[in-house]
């Protein structure tokens, strides 16, 4: 089977870390400004930054409605921190005009971990990922509020949720690409080969 492409949304945040761990993950990893390169990817990580800047983006770039589109039909994407907080599809406390992709039946709290300085490292048991504990960074990270029935949780700290996967749509509020671990990123390559197995 040919390697899966996999975009990385690059409107804001930190998208070369993606572009590496996919690439370490066996996928062809490529970002995506424009909707043509997004109807050429097989799956779709959206990455941490400022949730409200990288919402307002995606509507200028014009890639809000196709990527809500390609989230309904199936498409595999995967959000980190401000990228989960795009993928619920209720935000408990939203900025002016801040709009999100939605996929995941979750609630979620922006920077409920803290600011900047209150950033911290913690070891995430995910499930889904053998081995040794998940090296979780949390950068002005959001948790989970509540999940809905369709959803299911993957991981919590400190009480709180940290990790949700719905179907194709796989979340997490920590980053997983700052830390050279990749197990993570190769889990959800994994979910887009699949889907590709399933469509084909």
């Amino acid at each position: 089977m040919s390697t899966p492409v996999i975009g990385v949304l690059a409107l804001q945040g930190d998208v070369r870390e993606h572009l590496v761990a996919l690439a370490a993950a066996d996928a062809v990893a490529r970002p995506v400004r424009r909707p043509e390169e997004l109807a050429e990817a097989d799956g779709l990580v959206i990455p941490g930054g400022e949730s409200t800047t990288i919402s307002k983006l995606a509507v200028l770039f014009g890639l809000m409605e196709p990527l809500r589109a390609r989230v309904r039909d199936g498409m595999p994407v995967y959000g980190t921190c401000a990228g989960m907080i795009m993928l619920a599809d209720k935000i408990l406390d939203p900025r002016s005009g801040q709009e999100t992709v939605g996929g995941i039946d979750m609630i979620v709290r922006r920077n409920a971990f803290g600011r900047q300085n209150e950033s911290f490292e913690a070891a995430v048991d995910v499930k889904g990922v053998e081995g040794d504990p998940v090296e979780g960074v949390f950068i002005r990270a959001p948790w989970v509020e509540s999940v809905g029935a369709r959803a299911e949780v993957l991981a919590e700290h400190d009480g709180h949720i940290v990790a949700v996967r719905q179907g194709n749509a796989l979340a997490t509020s920590f980053h997983p690409e700052l830390t050279g671990d990749h197990r993570v990123h190769a889990l959800f390559v994994d979910m887009v080969r699949e889907n590709r197995t399933a469509q084909s």
